[in-house]
């Protein structure tokens, strides 16, 4: 098929793609690797993937809403229907993924014990608001709930990391063993 002829995701659907592609996949490295920085630099780093997951969610429920409103191009007439099936699961696990994340974040860092007196900046701009019903808790609660959103927060994590490698994996399929024009569909012109 003629590249100008493919059915091709819009340019705001591609947009929000890549850019979240490239801050999900940087902010889960942070997450992995960041005990392994100079202590001097936890403490940055830490903020910045705070503030880097807050956009995120902003991203994906930015994405969400455009999903809502603009139906994606079809499937290629060769994937078997179990291919199309496992395709819109994976698709929905990265969306519940990239929603879980950010929200168990931002769950955990308002039951942290020290959250009152630590304010969270988004990107050093503003200040960014904890959530008042973790962050006005008696302190052995809190605890509690830190630890249980952390806990998720890290599963999910892994869970969102081989959910990426599925979707590429996937994608590189079609794209060089089935001979299909995937890249091309979310690729910017």
């Amino acid at each position: 098929m003629n590249d100008m002829n493919l059915p091709r995701y819009t340019t705001t659907a591609i947009v929000l793609h890549w850019v979240l592609a490239v801050l999900m996949i940087g902010n889960l490295l942070v997450g992995l690797y960041f005990t392994k920085l100079p202590d001097e630099w936890i403490r940055p780093v830490l903020d910045t993937h705070k503030s880097t997951g807050i956009a995120i969610l902003g991203l994906v429920l930015l994405r969400v809403l455009w999903r809502l409103g603009h139906k994606p191009p079809p499937f290629s007439h060769g994937m078997a229907a179990w291919e199309r099936v496992a395709a819109h699961v994976a698709h929905f696990g990265l969306y519940a993924f990239m929603l879980l994340m950010p929200l168990t974040g931002w769950f955990m860092d308002s039951a942290w014990k020290d959250a009152g007196s630590h304010p969270m900046f988004f990107f050093g701009a503003f200040e960014w608001p904890r959530i008042g019903y973790f962050l006005n808790m008696p302190l052995e609660q809190k605890d509690y709930w830190h630890d249980l959103f952390g806990a998720i927060h890290q599963y999910a994590g892994y869970a969102l990391f081989w959910l990426i490698i599925l979707h590429v994996a996937g994608a590189l399929k079609h794209q060089f063993i089935d001979r299909e024009p995937e890249f091309q569909r979310m690729w910017p012109r």
